[in-house]
């Protein structure tokens, strides 16, 4: 399944300088808020939980998602070069696969890592909070990635498309209003934080933990697999 070419060619396009300036960008932002917030309110439980839950899983990780996913594949598409990329002796599956592989953990360091720094920052990873949000970024990571890619295989305006689900519906929508939480992914990664994090922690989720797993594995699967199948229509496109 995993092709070292493509991986090869899929990390040179997202760590190019453009996207890699962005990449490390909102991390950094985090880095910073989470220090003038700690310098400001010392280590404070509630704080803690309301900046990663509500900014790092809510946006952050969103929107490196849309970055990374999209990047894998759509610019590709974009200029023609996935059709030499699919003349060569490589299987769809494996194309779409690690693709995907390499935007979840592109999407996992660029937000889990600073997640976990940042918690450590803001109380020590008092009542594992650190841990929780590290964990739930790491998790969320890998829906955002395969739901993102999906969509650079569909739309040409993917990348706008991505940034309206992650500030509008993730941001906004999948935060506030009940019955949409439990279609959000920061939700699904919620549960987990959750679960981590214990009862005495503030940390909530509308989804229980059993559902977002289920959730995040539908969506994984179905996204991959629905990608595999525009690539081969791409393929053949192409040829004709």
């Amino acid at each position: 399944m995993y092709n070292p070419t493509v991986a090869r060619l899929t990390c040179r396009a997202l760590l190019g300088r453009r996207r890699a300036l962005i990449l490390c960008a909102l991390p950094a932002l985090l880095l910073v808020v989470a220090a003038v917030v700690r310098a400001m309110n010392g280590a404070d439980d509630a704080v803690t939980s309301e900046l990663l839950g509500g900014f790092a899983l809510a946006t952050l990780v969103p929107l490196i998602g849309v970055i990374a996913g999209t990047g894998a594949i759509g610019p590709e598409i974009d200029d023609g070069s996935v059709v030499y990329l699919l003349s060569k002796p490589v299987s769809r599956t494996s194309v779409i696969v690690t693709k995907l592989l390499v935007a979840t953990g592109t999407t996992a360091v660029f937000s889990a890592i600073p997640v976990l720094i940042a918690g450590f920052i803001l109380n020590g990873n008092s009542q594992q909070l650190a841990v929780a949000y590290a964990l739930a970024a790491a998790v969320g990571s890998i829906a955002y990635s395969a739901l993102f890619l999906l969509l650079g295989t569909v739309s040409r305006h993917a990348v706008v498309i991505g940034l309206v689900y992650a500030l509008i519906w993730e941001a906004l929508i999948g935060s506030l209003v009940p019955g949409a939480k439990t279609l959000s992914v920061q939700q699904w990664a919620l549960a987990l934080a959750e679960k981590v994090a214990g009862s005495s922690a503030d940390v909530n989720s509308s989804v229980g933990l059993v559902a977002a797993l289920v959730l995040i594995v539908v969506v994984t699967v179905g996204g991959t697999l629905f990608a595999g199948q525009k690539l081969r229509t791409l393929t053949l496109a192409g040829e004709e």
